[in-house]
């Protein structure tokens, strides 16, 4: 299979990603010859400044303090929900989820998609990120009990013996390091950086030294292997988030200006390139998309905070991003999972169970941008935001007048290919569907997108009833990541049973649909959209989908119209998934979805026949991934038939909220 993924990055290559590679091997091998290292330099004593000024002082300790307890007792939490007992501290080279441990060999060539060698690196990495240590860090601010601070100098002084520079699993990737360094950032500023008690005695001096030389290791190795073609995607936009903040944060050494100025610079620019003029992430991954703008916001503030803010055109581009989540979070909250996902944030700011990255990010967006809309859907004040802002910036959102969000938030996001439709929306009554016609995904490989083409998702009176189902894993279980990322898992349709794009490995396309929106109308009482997309003309009979969405607000019909362009008959397969809150039945021709006061009746065309399916596994169908590596059974509902040349056939959906 290694081999194979080989051959298949070699047929996406261009002229100058292989001359990269060609000389990032080369740099490789001088360092694992003892060359091109980062050698020892003492510290100077320059620091930057922390993202804000006066960090908060109401904020309850008790969600920190009981977080802290449970790490204290070697209890570490994965991926936001999956609470593993590891010990403290852990074994940092043990993979948590199967218990393999990687060798200590040098870490670029060390090959970690190998799983009989590493384990799920997944998993690996996500424990070597330490999040913990800001959870560890903030109950000591807010309690100042000196276990938890403790408790920091032995995650980080036990990281650093058991993983020495350059050696294992963890000196592969510098978007791992890169994150890293970020948490190591907070956790400085959090513990009073310089004057904190972990520095006290002969033994601190000792640790701040190792700590600061560390620091040095992570910034050089950052700085000489960023992802500069296929993986500069987030991957690229994280390793200059942490170049940048490392840089700033302890700008100790000759060479931390030129890093910080050079990732500052790349950092700024790339914001602009990655996420498109209308705020929409190229990646198509809406849990992605929310990365980078936390990403820009941690970039944004510590520049800001150290005299060396960004243009406005940034500060306006991550408004726009906001704008987005805005668009698609319904009446009760929930977003769409579109594209992939994997729970993981940046910094574990709020470790609290109930916390939602979007809404979080909307509260601190509205008081960045006095944006009265972002705070009727962010509902409240976050922790997140509060770490972020200060104790200030509640009063400031506290005083901010609530917009009704439909009054300023955009329904169509043309240059992503994402739209919109709907009624009564942000209300009780609200109806709201978001439409992709959008890019599978960036650049060559497409590593986040899914098959989706023409799919949509619809939420009623604030709950979800057609959903995108998510992601479930990455790097193992291929057949089920084959499955949450191809067309079969999305509402649209699957012809002659392939997806509509071409996968080469677990993060690779081959061949990209192209999707496009042909027409646009919004009138009173009726909205209309027609798309199409081309990833069916590689087909020995070329095939063209076409599909119209007509909206109807009174009474409350969706009618979809599916036209294949073809010249001979072809299998199809047209596919809703249901929330698994949702009640479904069919009979009598119908398909009806319940949820609390909403039903969604479902009628099909005519010929075809009907299957409803619930947690089939061979192959895999009806099934939704509310978080990673978690999957649950939920309905799904096929309507399939063979169908003759330049046929169309009438989905209608009628809509019914009772009082």
């Amino acid at each position: 299979m290694n081999l194979q993924w080989t051959i298949n990055r070699l047929r996406v290559m261009h002229a100058g990603e292989l001359r990269h590679r060609g000389s990032q091997y080369l740099h490789a091998q001088l360092q694992r010859a003892g060359f091109a290292r980062s050698s020892p330099a003492p510290a100077g004593a320059g620091r930057g400044r922390p993202w804000l000024e006066a960090l908060p002082q109401g904020i309850s300790a008790d969600t920190y303090r009981q977080a802290a307890e449970r790490v204290l007792a070697g209890r570490f939490t994965l991926f936001g929900s999956d609470e593993r007992m590891l010990g403290l501290p852990p074994e940092w080279n043990r993979d948590p989820e199967t218990g393999t441990c990687a060798p200590l060999g040098f870490g670029k060539t060390l090959n970690y998609r190998d799983s009989r060698l590493v384990g799920n690196i997944k998993y690996l990495w996500e424990l070597n990120r330490q999040l913990e240590l800001v959870t560890l860090a903030q109950a000591w601010r807010l309690s100042r009990e000196a276990r938890f601070a403790h408790g920091c100098h032995t995650l980080i002084d036990s990281w650093i013996r058991a993983c020495p520079y350059l050696m294992g699993p963890n000196w592969t990737s510098s978007l791992e390091l890169a994150l890293r360094l970020v948490n190591w950032s907070c956790t400085w500023y959090l513990l009073d950086g310089d004057q904190s008690p972990v520095f006290r005695g002969a033994e601190g001096t000792g640790f701040k030294q190792r700590w600061l030389n560390a620091v040095r290791q992570h910034c050089h190795f950052i700085a000489g292997h960023l992802s500069r073609h296929s993986s500069a995607n987030n991957h690229l936009l994280g390793e200059l988030l942490g170049l940048f903040i490392g840089a700033t944060t302890w700008p100790c050494w000759a060479e931390s200006r030129r890093w910080q100025r050079a990732a500052r610079e790349q950092f700024a620019a790339q914001a602009l390139l990655q996420n498109g003029p209308d705020g929409v992430n190229r990646e198509q991954a809406i849990w992605y998309h929310h990365e980078v703008a936390d990403m820009m916001l941690l970039a944004g503030l510590t520049a800001r905070a150290n005299d060396c803010d960004f243009s406005p055109a940034f500060w306006q581009r991550l408004e726009a991003m906001l704008d987005f989540i805005a668009g698609c979070m319904d009446a009760g909250g929930h977003v769409p999972a579109i594209g992939d996902a994997d729970d993981a944030v940046i910094v574990r700011f709020c470790p609290a169970a109930d916390f939602c990255v979007y809404r979080s990010l909307l509260a601190t967006g509205s008081v960045l941008f006095g944006r009265g809309d972002f705070k009727l859907k962010s509902g409240f004040f976050d922790d997140k935001s509060r770490w972020l802002l200060g104790d200030a910036a509640a009063a400031r959102f506290a005083a901010l007048e609530t917009a009704a969000a439909g009054q300023r938030l955009r329904r169509s996001f043309d240059s992503a290919g994402y739209y919109i439709l709907g009624s009564d929306l942000d209300t009780t009554r609200e109806i709201r569907m978001v439409i992709d016609a959008a890019p599978l995904g960036y650049l060559a490989i497409a590593a986040h997108g899914h098959a989706d083409a023409l799919s949509f998702t619809l939420s009623v009176a604030g709950r979800p009833m057609l959903i995108d189902p998510g992601t479930y894993c990455y790097h193992t279980q291929r057949r089920w990541r084959d499955y949450f990322r191809g067309t079969s898992a999305h509402n649209t349709v699957r012809i002659d049973g392939v997806d509509q794009s071409v996968s080469g490995g677990s993060f690779l396309w081959l061949r990209h649909a192209t999707a496009r929106c042909i027409e646009l109308e919004r009138a009173a009482g009726v909205e209309r959209i027609v798309m199409e997309h081309d990833g069916y003309q590689r087909l020995d009979d070329p095939v063209l989908h076409r599909r119209e969405i007509v909206y109807k607000q009174a009474p409350a019909i969706i009618d979809v119209i599916d036209s294949l362009v073809c010249r001979a008959a072809h299998s199809v397969e047209i596919l809703w998934h249901f929330a698994p809150e949702c009640v479904v039945r069919l009979g009598g021709g119908i398909a009806t979805a319940t949820q609390g006061p909403v039903t969604v009746e479902l009628r099909w065309p005519a010929g075809l026949q009907a299957q409803l399916v619930k947690g089939r596994e061979d192959p895999c169908l009806g099934w939704i991934s509310p978080r990673f590596a978690e999957k649950t059974a939920t309905f799904t509902l096929v309507i399939s038939g063979r169908v003759p040349a330049s046929w169309s056939g009438v989905s209608s959906l009628k809509l019914s909220i009772s009082s």
